[in-house]
């Protein structure tokens, strides 16, 4: 760690959402952003003007193994395209920093296996950008659960809806095969996230996956066309997508609970991120509560006022949760309840759908051990 009162940060990628990693380590006061690394130097610059950081006082970089040699830098923040953040993180792990990685942490089994082995051999901390476990709703029903307001739960249930196209501005890699991988790696992991986190029974203890089987569908496949809910229009010649849009698989945890996730790229509407958490004593469905243990005499859904997670918008997320959380893990010595060894509980999922379409019988977990 550098001698300064504060940590120094590298960005390293410099697509959209490093601008908000950017912002939440300088409001953070224990982390400076003092070096943004990608393949074109005007990007580096772009972002962090975006970001509001002094360009005087930032060094920039093109080759990502100068930019870790940087004596100031103590965490890495990797933003590239996942099918460069294996390699990334195990470079960041064996230079000693510690490291945000952004989601989905990988696209092939063996290449999570080989970064867990690296961040476990260098000893250092990660956390994993399943960011909306610092949302407000999700921060609201993780706390009602722990607290027993649902009482035991027995089911939990997200779906990823989502028409990903042209608009994002990585499609040309993300809607690829090689790069992108599936539809439950490139968005849809957010939703099995989720309902492993509203599984888990503590307020920071997530629930381990332990059987999945999922089925496979939708339309989009191979086809060169989309639906683009910013201009409410539908487009051709935007590049196909080289896997199904629409994956569903129902799963088993640790807790004896069992979950329905599904991702959908092929609907046509607006992005939303449905939720269900049943309890023996409750339920939440979205932001409205039933619980007539919490609220005797209730008659009626209670609403919830507070932030959804209903938007894509990587400005919308709540990335300043996640820094200061992990900033404070690094401070304290204690590992992140998202690192990257619980990811790949969630990851693995993803992986063993692609087992099912295959051989059609339900999957064990863990792959990796």
């Amino acid at each position: 760690m550098s001698e300064s009162k504060q940590m120094g940060v590298l960005v390293h990628g410099a697509g959209w959402v490093s601008v908000p990693h950017m912002q939440a380590f300088e409001k953070n006061p224990h982390t400076k952003v003092v070096a943004v690394s990608s393949r074109r130097m005007e990007s580096c610059e772009k972002r962090a003007r975006e970001a509001g950081l002094d360009l005087d006082k930032v060094k920039f970089y093109t080759d990502y193994s100068r930019a870790l040699e940087q004596e100031d830098v103590d965490i890495v923040s990797v933003c590239t395209p996942q099918h460069l953040h294996a390699q990334n993180v195990i470079d960041a792990a064996q230079a000693k920093k510690h490291i945000v990685i952004e989601k989905p942490i990988c696209n092939k089994l063996e290449d999570a296996k080989a970064m867990r082995d690296a961040v476990r051999s260098a000893g250092v901390r990660t956390v994993v950008s399943f960011v909306l476990r610092w949302n407000p709703l999700f921060e609201t029903i993780k706390t009602m659960i722990a607290d027993g307001d649902l009482g035991k739960v027995f089911y939990t249930e997200a779906d990823y809806e989502h028409d990903m196209g042209s608009w994002y501005t990585g499609w040309d890699w993300a809607r690829r095969k090689e790069t992108g991988g599936s539809a439950f790696l490139i968005g849809g992991c957010h939703a099995i996230d989720a309902i492993r986190w509203f599984a888990g029974k503590g307020k920071y203890e997530p629930a381990n996956i332990t059987e999945v089987f999922a089925y496979v569908g939708g339309h989009r496949k191979g086809k060169d066309a989309e639906y683009n809910y910013y201009d409410l229009a539908f487009h051709e010649g935007t590049g196909a997508l080289e896997y199904d849009d629409l994956e569903v698989a129902v799963v088993r945890f640790d807790t004896g609970a069992v979950g329905k996730v599904s991702v959908n790229m092929g609907c046509v509407q607006p992005y939303l991120f449905p939720l269900k958490v049943f309890g023996d004593k409750g339920t939440i469905r979205d932001n409205r509560v039933w619980a007539p243990v919490k609220f005797p005499g209730q008659n009626g859904w209670i609403d919830i006022p507070t932030t959804m997670p209903d938007s894509a918008e990587v400005s919308h997320h709540p990335f300043q949760g996640e820094m200061d959380h992990f900033i404070d893990c690094i401070n304290s010595n204690k590992e992140s309840h998202c690192n990257l060894e619980d990811a790949i509980n969630t990851h693995e999922v993803a992986w063993a759908a692609q087992q099912c379409y295959r051989d059609n019988v339900p999957v064990k977990l863990p792959l990796i051990t």
